[in-house]
């Protein structure tokens, strides 16, 4: 599933092709996605432009005068601008056309994602409960530790609960763990402050590291311009059972915890 430095390339990489541009029509082919695309999407988008470009968890919000267009990518979605003349391909679902002889098309092949559309500042109830962005000032090892003290989850499952923190996904909480010594299993309340100061920042680093080189290579998951991320060469623990740890040399371990896949060394997490 793309995670938020995914979302977070799609936003900046399409930003300076869809904003100010006019839209002059849109195309829905399988309005049936996770939850049925709105009938009056055309109407509520054509005329318009799209006047800012912004995310919050792995949601993005394409901002007219009118109101803002709630995107989701799902497990496998995909945005892509292409020209007007590109036709499209199966699972194209749909296309919004914009006034310099561009499509704004996403792609789904397991139509997991969503499009909503929310009047002026309206809220949704799909980000009623989203916890703080990683990124932001909100979010430290002193809130980390505060949150954690009544909470019985070993501490992968608090980073990954998108209403204690949003976007801290798999590969990103496994990275993360590792690089501030912290073994995936432990339970989250007892962690000292200490850790969770450099959990946070190590969770800071790694996602930025993250957005600045295009995001994760996942299976289903292209940047906008068609191209794949390139963060996957830089892990150190996911996806690497068996290998050796690149710190001690130690095997990587694998095991299942809140049923997703958890890996990690028992030399460098204690």
């Amino acid at each position: 599933m793309p995670e938020l430095p995914e979302v977070e390339t799609t936003r900046i990489g399409l930003t300076p092709h869809v904003i100010k541009k006019k839209i002059t029509k849109v195309i829905v082919r399988q309005p049936n996605l996770r939850w049925l695309v709105p009938s009056d999407l055309e109407n509520s988008l054509v005329g318009s432009s799209f006047e800012q470009l912004t995310r919050r968890g792995k949601y993005l919000f394409f901002h007219t005068e009118r109101g803002r267009m709630m995107v989701h990518l799902g497990m496998s979605g995909s945005l892509r601008i292409v020209p007007v003349e590109l036709d499209p391909r199966t699972h194209d679902h749909i296309d919004i056309y914009l006034d310099d002889a561009v499509i704004l098309r996403y792609h789904d092949p397991r139509r997991f994602g969503s499009f909503f559309w929310l009047e002026s500042d309206e809220g949704h109830k799909l980000l009623s409960n989203l916890g703080p962005e990683p990124l932001s000032s909100d979010f430290d090892g002193k809130y980390l530790f505060e949150i954690s003290k009544k909470r019985k989850v070993t501490v992968k499952s608090l980073v990954m609960n998108s209403t204690v923190v949003v976007g801290v996904g798999n590969i990103y909480a496994n990275e993360s763990l590792f690089l501030s010594g912290i073994n995936p299993n432990i339970k989250a309340s007892r962690v000292s402050k200490k850790r969770y100061d450099r959990l946070a920042n190590q969770i800071k680093k790694v996602l930025r590291a993250s957005i600045r080189s295009g995001g994760t290579t996942l299976r289903d998951f292209v940047r906008e311009d068609g191209n794949p991320g390139y963060f996957k060469q830089r892990l150190f623990v996911y996806g690497r059972s068996g290998y050796p740890c690149k710190v001690c040399e130690s095997p990587i371990k694998q095991k299942r915890i809140n049923n997703r896949s958890t890996f990690f060394c028992r030399t460098c997490q204690s």
